[in-house]
C-alpha cells in the first residue's frame, strides 16, 4: 500500500516539554526505510504548522494553552485530509494525544465520504475522556476522545465537528489510570473498555478479535491511536506520563500482527513519544518496530532488535 507520513510536533496539551521532537525522532528512528523495506510505497507530506486561532478563556482556570491547542486541531484535522485522500494509510507522527482530535476528525470525515463508519482502537494507559469543564490537571491531551464522541463543552471552544465518533465504534485498550469523570462517561456510555485487569485475567486476543469482528461485519474504517503509555515504562521510557503495569512487547506485537492481518486499519497515530526523556533512541525504535508488526513484519522475518 501507500503510506502517508505527516508529522505533528505539538506539545500544547501537556506540560512536559520534549514531544515536539517526535517526529523528527520517528524519522531518525527509520520509520520510513522500514516501512519501504516491507514493499510499502512512502510519502512524506512534512510537519503541521498551527493555524491562527481566536483568543478564547474558559471558566475552568486549570485548562493550559487551550487557544494554543485549538489551532493545532484546526491546522491538523485541514493537513491529514489530503493525507487520508492521496495516500491507503496516513500515519500520524506526535506530539501528545491532543493531536488525535484533528487526525481523528479528519479520519471521520473522509470515512463519511467513503460512506462507511469510523471506528476507533485507543491504545492508551489513559481514557482521554475529560471535557473541558472536568479536567483537574487542565492538560489538553486528557480530552480528544471525549470531543470526538462529541460530548458537551467544547462547541465555542474546539473546533466545530462535522462527524462525530459514535461511543460503540470505540475501544479503550491497556488502560489503568482513570479519573472518577472519565470513570463515569465509560459508563454512561458504555465504551468497550479493556483495563490492565481485564487484559491480565483474560487476555489480549480474545477481545481484540471481538472488536475486529465487529469493524468488519460494519465495513467500517479502523483508526488506531497508539500511545507510548501504552506499553510498560521499563520497556518504553520516553514519555511524560508514565503509569507503570502496561502492555508487554510481546502483548503490544501481538495487537500489532492482529491488526495487520485484519487488513482493516485505515490511519494510525503514534503519539506522545517524547525524545528528551528517551535512552539513545530505544522508544523510538521499539515503536518503530511496532508499527513494523503492524504493516506486515511476521515473528519469522523479524531481525534481532539491538536495544
Amino acid at each position: 500500500m501507500k503510506c502517508g507520513i505527516l508529522g505533528i510536533p505539538m506539545q500544547t496539551g501537556t506540560q512536559t516539554p520534549g514531544c515536539v521532537m517526535g517526529p523528527d525522532a520517528f524519522r531518525c528512528a527509520g520509520l520510513a526505510d522500514h516501512l519501504a523495506q516491507l514493499g510499502h510505497g512512502v510519502q512524506d507530506f512534512g510537519n503541521v504548522t498551527p493555524a491562527h486561532w481566536p483568543e478564547r478563556s474558559h471558566s475552568n482556570p486549570a485548562l493550559h494553552r487551550l487557544t494554543e491547542t485549538c489551532a493545532w486541531i484546526d491546522a491538523i484535522s485541514r493537513a491529514a485530509t489530503p493525507v487520508f485522500e492521496q495516500t491507503d494509510c496516513p500515519i500520524f507522527l506526535g506530539g501528545d494525544h491532543a493531536l488525535s482530535a484533528g487526525t481523528v476528525a479528519a479520519a471521520a470525515g473522509y470515512a463519511a465520504q467513503k460512506r462507511q463508519p469510523q471506528f476507533v482502537l485507543w491504545l492508551d494507559a489513559h481514557p482521554d475522556l475529560h471535557r473541558l469543564d472536568t479536567t483537574v490537571s487542565g492538560n489538553l491531551h486528557g480530552t480528544p476522545l471525549a470531543y470526538l464522541m462529541g460530548e458537551p463543552g467544547f462547541d465555542g471552544f474546539f473546533p466545530d465537528l462535522d462527524h462525530t465518533i459514535d461511543p460503540a465504534h470505540v475501544a479503550l485498550f491497556g488502560i489503568r489510570s482513570v479519573d472518577p469523570a472519565e470513570r463515569s462517561l465509560i459508563g454512561d456510555r458504555d465504551l468497550a473498555a479493556f483495563d490492565m485487569r481485564s487484559i491480565d485475567e483474560h487476555g489480549i486476543a480474545r477481545p481484540l478479535r471481538s472488536f475486529l469482528d465487529r469493524v468488519a461485519q460494519a465495513n467500517g474504517r479502523l483508526h488506531v491511536s497508539f500511545d507510548v503509555d501504552f506499553l510498560e515504562p521499563a520497556i518504553a521510557c520516553a514519555v511524560g506520563t508514565t503509569v507503570p503495569g502496561g502492555a508487554t512487547f510481546r502483548e503490544a506485537h501481538l495487537v500489532m500482527e492482529m491488526l495487520f492481518e485484519s487488513g482493516l486499519v485505515t490511519s494510525l497515530d503514534m503519539v506522545e513519544l517524547n525524545p528528551f526523556l528517551d535512552d539513545r533512541g530505544k522508544t523510538a525504535r521499539l515503536m518503530v518496530d511496532f508499527c513494523g508488526s503492524l504493516f506486515g513484519r511476521r515473528i519469522l522475518d523479524r531481525p534481532t532488535l539491538n536495544i
